[in-house]
């Protein structure tokens, strides 16, 4: 039995929750995940996994084992990539993930120039607007906006997000331009679920110094901002997007952005990474690289308004 092969299957299954998914993820055929499963329970004489019809779940020797082969996993991909020069010179592949708008908007750019510069690194970019984990889906660094958990991982701001409410010209003159948040209850909306799944927009008054929640009706609903965006221009009905999601239709008058003396107190915008160990070169030449250059990046769409 390869002992580390099935340490990796096994936390793979532990993550995603299924035999099949791990099959899918991995290519390695349904049957011998699951036998080499079982030999690894065999080897160990315990039980890591209960199997019932509807879900799976750790044991307590399961979850004690699932965190200790994390630790070794780790080390060993480490001691690979020492070997392998990463940490002597910047060489290897790598991964970086990102919301799917931004990364195409910001991480995109950056990246062509990045392997221009490096013709030694190769680069995974994964864009995703699921954020993915670091350690678990071997990302060596993420873009991420908003409110970051508590976790091991090191955070380097370069910036922060805005959240509006925009509309078209024609909107506007159709329906009026909105003076206060609680006049959008007339107004036609165009809801970008993943940003605001709920039919209630949040604002914040600040002289009176409270929260604003006002419910709005879409007539128009959408799971991506592109799409909500799209729809605005068309005249469809005011949308609430990240800044960056609208610059462009702002910038060319396609949209104008309203109430912007309500707006929430600004997202943070990091760059994460694992903090475990040193950091190899090729994640540090690229931070080194991209943090200075998405911070002028960031403070050029703030003054833009």
């Amino acid at each position: 039995m390869d002992r580390l092969e099935a340490m990796g299957l096994f936390l793979s299954v532990a993550e995603l929750g299924s035999f099949s998914a791990t099959s899918r993820k991995t290519g390695i055929p349904l049957a011998t995940v699951s036998r080499k499963i079982a030999e690894l329970e065999a080897h160990l004489g315990t039980k890591l996994l209960l199997r019932t019809t509807r879900r799976l779940t750790l044991t307590e020797a399961g979850e004690t084992y699932r965190r200790a082969a994390r630790r070794i996993v780790e080390q060993v991909d480490e001691a690979e990539r020492t070997a392998a020069g990463e940490y002597a010179v910047p060489r290897g592949e790598l991964v970086l993930t990102a919301p799917l708008l931004f990364g195409r908007l910001f991480i995109l750019p950056l990246v062509t120039e990045f392997l221009r510069a490096y013709p030694d690194i190769d680069v995974r970019l994964l864009l995703s607007d699921r954020n993915l984990h670091l350690l678990e889906d071997h990302v060596d660094m993420a873009a991420r906006i908003g409110p970051l958990p508590d976790s091991g991982l090191i955070a380097t701001r370069i910036g922060s997000m805005r959240r509006v409410v925009c509309a078209s010209p024609s909107c506007l003159a159709a329906h009026g331009r909105p003076e206060r948040p609680d006049e959008l209850e007339r107004f036609p909306i165009v809801g970008f679920e993943y940003l605001a799944p709920v039919v209630t927009w949040r604002f914040f008054d600040a002289p009176a110094r409270k929260a604003i929640e006002c419910p709005v009706r879409p007539r128009l609903s959408v799971s991506t901002a592109e799409a909500a965006v799209a729809a605005a221009v068309e005249g469809v009905g005011a949308t609430w997007v990240l800044h960056y999601q609208c610059s462009d239709a702002v910038r060319s008058g396609l949209l104008e952005i309203v109430l912007s003396g309500f707006e929430l107190t600004p997202l943070p915008v990091h760059l994460l990474h694992a903090g475990q160990g040193s950091m190899p070169l090729k994640t540090r030449v690229f931070l080194d690289f991209a943090a200075p250059r998405l911070r002028a990046r960031l403070a050029e769409l703030e003054r833009s308004g």
